[in-house]
């Protein structure tokens, strides 16, 4: 029996992968068990250290905040990229040289920088050019840097997505007269968007993840800079970067949990009953197209 991409594996091979698997769950064992004796040798895992995180405290007055920065600057950096990015794309697909060359010139320049340096030129051109109060101002740099890099990943990523839909897609729009605006946004950019869900759904969790850049560089209060201040209190430095390593690990999972809900329910949405229709049954489809053919005159017809 074969798949798509490779034959099954027999019986040498599925013992093979048993044996590795074995190998590796011992391996990772020992790992965890020398980290737990390490950390344990430190006093790391003395119940002090751990105690605050079990207290209102320091989720009420360090973490949560923080985590509400991150989510607001991830949301609205991925609100206003991702409309953005399906425009560039579009326009990277255009007949006219012109919009084609500029939309990929963009594309090309922002996805080239890296983002740390987009946050970065985006806080100097706030602090010189507007009038962003100094407080506001990492969070305006932060979300323009995400913007402006993802939204020309994003562009690829809707581009792809649009190349990977069959030809016969285009054709037949083309074949009733579809004009190329109305082929984009009423047959392809639909079907496309289940292709693209996994790469956007990707893509917000590298947006999650960035907003800890600024936290680093330009005084972002977000979720990890948060954690600096905790362990600064609380002298826990080791035990802090665990729970927000949990948090990062739990919120991404459910972002991802989320998206496969969703391109599994636009995948049924758009899958066929599978009916089989008999002859009476084309008959009945045909009489009543015709009746309401009659019934509605030329502009009933497609």
């Amino acid at each position: 029996m074969t798949s798509v991409l490779y034959d099954a594996p027999g019986p040498r091979a599925k013992r093979r992968n048993v044996i590795f698997s074995v190998v590796f769950v011992v391996l990772l064992a020992l790992l965890l068990w020398w980290v737990y004796l390490t950390m344990d040798e430190k006093g790391q895992l003395e119940w002090a250290l751990w105690k605050p995180f079990t207290e209102s405290a320091a989720w009420t007055t360090y973490l949560l905040p923080g985590l509400v920065d991150t989510l607001k600057a991830a949301g609205l950096a991925m609100v206003m990229a991702l409309p953005l990015g399906a425009v560039l794309g579009i326009a990277r697909m255009s007949d006219h040289r012109w919009v084609r060359g500029s939309a990929g010139a963009v594309v090309e320049f922002f996805r080239a920088i890296p983002v740390l340096l987009l946050m970065l030129f985006a806080n100097e051109f706030f602090a010189r050019s507007t009038d962003v109060s100094t407080a506001d101002r990492p969070m305006y740099a932060v979300i323009t840097g995400l913007v402006l890099y993802n939204a020309s990943v994003l562009a690829e990523v809707v581009r792809a997505g649009i190349l990977a839909l069959p030809k016969g897609q285009t054709e037949a729009a083309q074949a009733i007269g579809l004009r190329k605006g109305q082929t984009m946004s009423s047959i392809l950019l639909p079907q496309a968007v289940t292709v693209m869900l996994p790469a956007i759904v990707t893509q917000l969790v590298v947006i999650v993840k960035d907003t800890a850049l600024g936290g680093v560089m330009l005084g972002f209060t977000e979720l990890l800079n948060a954690r600096g201040t905790l362990a600064a209190n609380y002298a826990n430095v080791v035990q802090s970067f665990i729970v927000v390593a949990i948090i990062f690990i739990v919120l991404n999972y459910l972002i991802t949990s989320f998206a496969s809900w969703l391109e599994a329910r636009l995948r049924r949405s758009k899958r066929s009953t599978g009916a089989v229709l008999g002859p009476d049954d084309i008959d009945d489809l045909n009489a009543a197209e015709v009746g309401g053919t009659h019934g509605t005159g030329a502009g009933g017809t497609i």
